[in-house]
């Protein structure tokens, strides 16, 4: 009979979680604060912990989750937040957690991981927690489609095994490989990128692999290719699709028994680079047309990481172009805004080059910026098209981006407090930022 132990300091949402879970068999025990349910970690022998990561300044659901783990090594973990990071999540993995969900639920989704954790729980007889690791930034996003990133990301930093991060262009994937090797034991080693489709066949080989002195004409000596030259780091093999079939031979046999062969070499040089080989092509497909090999796509695909695109996760654009409005009018010497109209038009446009697109298109706007305010008349047409759609069903019930910033400037604030201090680091903007933003809300800041 598992037991469950809910720790939220909302009491409605403890009781939501109960019902969603319900089944017969199943006991809940409610905790609403960290101090309680640490106390009852120590009364009671539980399989399974459900904990929102936010509870107070004192003490986190990072917390309860160490001394979960530390009193019931075989219990797993499920942790929640409104406010997800990748550090978050890797520090989440690394203390044992055995996933960690975001607000608002997915029902199914929910549901479905608590019941491979008590599965797992049911096979493990010990469980570790690692130290947490370094921290890396570049990464942005609070949906559910990039904690389902982050989540990929913690788990892959720890293994040895190759990685393939599939995703369109301009989703992030080299953020995502960078981001791979930051969180692993293998961050003070290097990390080089190559990509594929930009070199010639001709010189990709000696790229990867180098070359010995007298190879071909300009080989006026022995050079390390990026394999060698990457020591314990990490090598990104980025648009690995675009390689021929005789690279692909090569590349695969540089994986299965580390070690290449310079060009023009008679000896094989042993490397120890992880592999991580980034995409924007449909490899299965590519595959079953006879374009990629299948040994070669098996080797590369050991862990993956797909990487959505911005239309997926819509509700991530506000953040993002917070971010790239703040880099741009810092790098421009003025503050520049975006008009409600405007931010509704960036909002419903369809972004087919994603994240790198919509960050471009913010700097452009900054550097063509007449005075502080950008309005819907100086976005570009493509975009100020996308305006008529508000009543498509894509966005039916969506609400308007004051709504979005109200409902998220109200949430932290109520996780810090009211402490204006704390909000502000939250935000990442500073306290003057804070009350113009609060005011034009219309929000009373109290300490």
């Amino acid at each position: 009979m598992p037991r469950i132990l809910v720790v939220d300091d909302d009491r409605e949402t403890c009781r939501f979680i109960e019902e969603l879970l319900e089944e017969p068999g199943r006991e809940f025990v409610s905790a609403h604060g960290p101090e309680d349910a640490v106390a009852s970690l120590h009364q009671t022998a539980f399989d399974l912990l459900i904990s929102d990561i936010n509870l107070n300044a004192a003490r986190s659901g990072l917390d309860v989750l160490r001394a979960f783990k530390a009193a019931h090594p075989r219990g797993q973990v499920v942790l929640i937040s409104g406010f997800g990071t990748l550090e978050t999540a890797v520090e989440a993995v690394r203390a044992g957690a055995f996933d960690y969900v975001s607000k608002p639920f997915n029902i199914a989704e929910v549901k479905a991981t608590v019941d491979r954790a008590l599965r797992q729980a049911a096979r493990v007889d010990d469980a570790a927690a690692p130290s947490a690791p370094p921290a890396a930034g570049g990464l942005l996003g609070r949906t559910a489609p990039m904690f389902a990133v982050y989540n990929q990301i913690a788990r892959a930093a720890d293994s040895a095994a190759p990685v393939l991060v599939i995703g369109e262009s301009g989703t992030g994937k080299e953020l995502a490989a960078r981001a791979v090797h930051a969180h692993g034991p293998r961050a003070r080693e290097p990390f080089l990128a190559v990509n594929c489709g930009a070199i010639a066949e001709s010189l990709l080989e000696s790229e990867l692999f180098g070359h010995t002195r007298g190879a071909f004409t300009g080989a006026v000596a022995d050079t390390r290719g990026i394999f060698e030259q990457a020591g314990g780091g990490t090598v990104l093999l980025d648009e690995i699709g675009e390689t021929s079939a005789a690279m692909q031979v090569k590349l695969l046999r540089a994986l299965e028994e580390s070690e290449v062969r310079p060009v023009g070499g008679s000896r094989a040089v042993r490397v120890k680079a992880r592999i991580i080989a980034a995409t924007n092509a449909d490899l299965e497909q590519e595959v079953g047309a006879g374009h990629f090999r299948q040994d070669l796509y098996y080797r590369l695909s050991v862990i993956v990481i797909r990487m959505p695109a911005l239309r997926d996760r819509r509700l991530d654009i506000p953040l993002l172009m917070n971010r790239f409005l703040e880099n741009a009018s810092a790098r421009a010497g003025r503050r520049v805004t975006l008009s409600a109209e405007a931010l509704d038009a960036l909002m419903r446009y369809g972004w087919p080059g994603n994240v790198r697109e919509l960050e471009n298109t913010i700097e452009r706007l900054v550097v063509f910026s007449k005075g502080s305010v950008i309005d819907l008349a100086d976005l570009p047409v493509e975009i100020q098209g996308a305006v008529p759609s508000l009543g498509s069903d894509l966005f039916e019930g969506l609400p308007t981006l004051d709504e979005m910033e109200r409902r998220y400037l109200l949430h932290v604030l109520e996780q810090v407090g009211g402490n204006r201090t704390r909000a502000a680091k939250v935000l990442r903007i500073d306290r003057r930022t804070l009350y113009r933003m609060a005011e034009r809300l219309g929000i009373a800041l109290k300490e």
